[in-house]
């Protein structure tokens, strides 16, 4: 069988949009258009606070676009002057103010600060963030909060700012150590720059710092591989998240590969360097916990970090189906069994809080058969695997066969990936719900 990678790619229910792993066919739910005021319905307020909630804020700015990419972002020539990162922070208190009355405040257990360049705000514009959502929704005790950064914009004292704001993880961008590949990739930092930022975020204070890579990109080779991991490792991190390159349409990468000047990736490449990465990563100590992602600690239960367990619980709420509330230009967001988007140009997203509203673009209302179907479709890639009591009698059955198969074994009543299962994880998924 011919190995097809299972969408390895970094969560996007916090990046401005919904992915449930990437299997093709897999139903959508009926949208709603947002023509009338946004108002979250009691049957999915019921019981929020006693659940773990997240907030995620969406900074939509970057420097430059990067190839690859198809998130929510814009440069400033691309927004001339409709709108910037004042206008964007004066909206996003409003929407925090709004989001609080709208769900009676929970306190957040984790806060995720993405993008786009969050680190362009610099450490004072990502303090504010931070006070604003403390000022509305409040933080949990023991709250998780992170932010990604770029590692050209960071500095000693940028984290620190971070680490006194109240800060207690980082995220960086670091993709490749090979100067070719982050070329293709138009990254702009230099290579050895996401190491030496992620030791200036722990000689900051945080424990808790990740590293982001992506493989598979056109011209890398096993060494530049070999080379990016053993830049990883040296830089003591406890988080890594890895995701094969997809060329996502209309961006510029596609194009390329559209007039044949770049190679599209290979999944046979993709398989082994996710093997090769794996390896390496477990070698280390740090073990995956979800297909795209290693951590020290990561091999018990998923009830989030503590201590030396280094997983990432805002994700793990996407991933367990949990309530959050994205804020920002295209942010997602779910409570409840409700999923809504907002809109997404800064300047628009500006006018609409302006007026008071909420600038929530369409919804929709997860029917019992939709949940079901998305818990499986994540469930599945997790480490702890998806529960035999949570599937139907037909998926029983088929589970049956991917054991066969020798894609997942039964643990501890779970059906649980096995190595070869995580390279084919969609086509479990798929056998699973056929």
């Amino acid at each position: 069988m011919r190995a097809t990678l299972g969408s390895t790619r970094r969560p996007r229910a916090h990046a401005g949009g919904w992915d449930t792993g990437g299997v093709s066919g897999s139903p959508v739910p009926a949208s709603v258009p947002a023509s009338a005021p946004f108002v979250l319905p009691g049957t999915a307020l019921s019981g929020v606070g006693s659940r773990p909630f997240g907030v995620y804020v969406h900074v939509p700015f970057c420097a430059t676009r990067c190839g690859y990419c198809d998130f929510n972002t814009y440069t400033a020539g691309e927004l001339g002057t409709s709108a910037s990162p004042q206008s964007w922070l004066e909206a996003l208190k409003r929407e925090l103010d709004l989001a609080a009355a709208a769900t009676g405040a929970p306190a957040a257990d984790t806060v995720f600060v993405g993008g786009g360049t969050p680190s362009l705000l610099g450490g004072a514009g990502l303090a504010e963030v931070l006070d604003a959502v403390r000022g509305t929704f409040g933080l949990a005790a023991g709250a998780e909060v992170t932010t990604e950064s770029n590692p050209e914009s960071t500095s000693p004292e940028f984290f620190t700012a971070l680490r006194d704001a109240g800060y207690t993880r980082i995220s960086l961008g670091m993709q490749s150590a090979a100067e070719h590949v982050l070329k293709v990739l138009d990254r702009t930092h230099t290579p050895g720059r996401a190491v030496a930022a992620a030791r200036e975020a722990r000689a900051a204070g945080f424990d808790h710092v990740n590293l982001d890579l992506i493989y598979g990109t056109p011209g890398e080779t096993d060494a530049d591989l070999d080379a990016s991991l053993d830049a990883v490792l040296s830089a003591g991190v406890d988080h890594v998240s890895a995701y094969s390159l997809i060329v996502e349409d209309g961006t510029a990468m596609a194009r390329k590969v559209r007039r044949g000047e770049l190679p599209a990736p290979d999944d046979d490449v993709l398989a082994a360097r996710y093997e090769r990465i794996d390896a390496r990563l477990s070698a280390a100590g740090l073990h995956w916990y979800e297909v795209s992602n290693w951590a020290s600690g990561a091999t018990g239960d998923m009830t989030g970090a503590a201590g030396g367990d280094a997983r990432c619980r805002h994700n793990l709420g996407y991933w367990d189906g949990g309530d959050w509330w994205g804020a920002g230009p295209g942010a997602h967001s779910h409570v409840g069994g409700v999923r809504w988007w907002n809109v997404k140009h800064p300047a628009r997203y500006a006018d609409r809080l302006t007026a008071g509203e909420l600038p929530v673009a369409g919804s929709e209302t997860l029917t019992a058969e939709d949940v079901h179907v998305e818990r499986v479709m994540l469930t599945v890639r997790l480490r702890t695997g998806i529960p035999l009591a949570d599937l139907r009698d037909t998926e029983r059955a088929a589970a049956e066969q991917v054991v066969a198969d020798g894609l997942a074994v039964v643990s501890g009543g779970s059906l649980v990936l096995t190595d070869r299962g995580r390279l084919l994880a969609d086509a479990v998924v798929r056998d699973l719900l056929a």
